[in-house]
């Protein structure tokens, strides 16, 4: 085996120096490189609680903003508020000195208004509270004759002249000024079909009228006291009366008038039956105060007699004019029936759509002229419609009707004036005698046979009315027939 050569020798010892070293070398990197490793990843656990504290800061700053925003607005709302609250202050300020004013303005105008009223130069006549108890005997039932929803109605001498006074309830005396203000209007009213107030004692809330010997409609209408029924021409002359003075009220100025309470019990006659309106005004003193400056109005207290009542005021609690209409057409309907109202649109409607009608009228009254009393109930139920605006207007509508059917009752009741003893209806218009065989013509009208089949030979038209007659078939009146026979045995038997 060769020697190695010394100079390879070293050249290897220096070799493996070399790799010893640089092996130590590596082994030195590799742990700097653990080193840097653990040292990047605290480096990077640090970032990475840095990041979320700074993510944390951030969005805690964000929900600083926000509050300090929301602060902000609620410090521009309380400036607001407190905007508002200054200038409502001020206004409620001037309100209450401007109220301050209008009270004292409003008291020193009732003042004058009660100096004026109670002054001697009244358009009514004020009785003091001793002269009313006087009349009336310290309100003696004596004198009492009445009792409605407004009070009770006393009649007694007054000036020397017969008069009603009517004795409100305690609530007309609790509203003293409303009751002048009332009183002073209606003395104002003067029509031939409203009734006259003659005066008043506002001490004791009492109202002096016209007295009316006939007494209500309704007492008459049902012939209460035994009193005998009233004539058809009658009945159709009140309607029409009733009518213009309702269109009297509707019409008034400055303000409307609306009844209210429009009822045959309100409606009273006199001597001659003359019908006029009464308890005008009375609704409106009674129940809670409304505007008196309007044609119509909401009321929370509904008055008035519930048969008679708006379906549309009762549902709604308006007022209007036509609420009077639909009273109206209520009334007409008892003046053809002597029914009472309840359920009595009805019963007409159906009898006419039946072709029943005439079984409908009152039976008291045997000579009803059918064409114009059927009309008549025609007229009454456009009145009472369930809607105000599909009920007829007063003046353009109803009033043209009633005038025309009004004069053909006074032609009636002129020819019925010949007093020969017997009832006007048992007279034959055309022969002016008590009839043995009463038949009805076209007209509605009831004439002797032989007279009306002479009449019809010649002339197609009435021989009271004038007017053109849709038929010339005429049938036997039998109920009147009966009546005239009765009263022919009794007088036989007087005689």
């Amino acid at each position: 085996m060769n020697p190695v050569p010394p100079p390879l020798l070293a050249e290897i010892e220096k070799l493996r120096k070399e790799l010893h070293n640089t092996h130590a070398l590596y082994n030195r990197a590799c742990e700097d490189l653990v080193i840097a490793r653990k040292k990047v990843q605290v480096l990077s656990i640090g970032c990475s609680e840095e990041a979320k504290k700074i993510k944390l800061a951030m969005e805690r700053e964000e929900v600083a903003k926000k509050v300090a925003e929301e602060e902000r607005a609620k410090h521009l709302l309380a400036l607001k508020e407190v905007e508002v609250a200054r200038e409502l202050q001020e206004k409620e300020a001037k309100a209450r000195v401007m109220a301050e004013l209008m009270a004292v303005k409003e008291s020193s105008e009732r003042e004058k208004m009660e100096v004026a009223l109670l002054s001697s130069d009244l358009r009514y006549r004020r009785y003091s509270r001793d002269e009313i108890v006087a009349a009336t005997d310290s309100f003696s039932e004596v004198h009492l004759i009445g009792e409605g929803g407004y009070g009770k109605v006393y009649k007694c001498f007054l000036d020397h002249t017969l008069v009603a006074i009517k004795v409100l309830h305690q609530d007309a005396l609790e509203k003293k000024e409303e009751f002048l203000r009332e009183v002073e209007v209606l003395s104002q009213i003067h029509h031939p079909h409203i009734l006259l107030l003659l005066g008043a004692c506002p001490e004791s809330g009492c109202l002096v009228y016209e007295y009316m010997a006939n007494g209500s409609l309704e007492d008459r209408l049902f012939r209460r006291g035994n009193t005998s029924p009233l004539p058809w021409y009658v009945r159709f002359r009140i309607i029409f009366e009733v009518a213009s003075g309702l269109l009297f009220l509707h019409s008034s100025k400055p303000d409307t008038i609306v009844h209210r309470d429009l009822k045959p019990g309100n409606i009273l006659l006199d001597n001659n039956y003359v019908s006029k309106i009464g308890d005008v005004g009375l609704a409106h003193l009674i129940s809670n105060a409304v505007p008196d400056s309007v044609t119509e109005y909401r009321d929370t207290i509904l008055v008035g007699t519930l048969s008679y009542m708006d379906p549309e005021y009762h549902r709604t609690g308006t007022i209007r004019p036509k609420s009077d209409v639909y009273a109206f057409g209520i009334i007409i309907l008892q003046l053809l029936t002597a029914m009472h109202p309840f359920g009595l649109i009805e019963l007409i409607r159906e009898a006419i759509d039946k072709q029943c009608f005439r079984d409908m009228l009152d039976e008291a009254i045997t000579d009803w002229p059918m064409r114009e009393a059927e009309e008549l109930a025609q007229l009454a139920l456009k009145c009472a419609q369930l809607r105000c605006r599909d009920r007829p207007d007063l003046e353009l509508d109803i009033l043209p009707k009633l005038q025309r059917i009004k004069e053909m009752a006074d032609t009636y009741f002129k020819l019925c004036q010949h007093d020969n003893g017997a009832p006007s209806h048992y007279l034959c218009p055309i022969l002016q005698e008590v009839m043995d065989n009463p038949y009805i013509a076209a007209d509605g009208l009831t004439y002797e046979y032989r007279a009306i089949k002479a009449w019809l030979e010649n002339n197609n038209t009435s021989p009271v009315l004038q007017l053109v007659l849709p038929h010339s078939q005429i049938i036997p009146n039998y109920s009147l027939r009966s009546a005239i026979q009765e009263w022919k045995l009794k007088t036989s038997i007087g005689a």
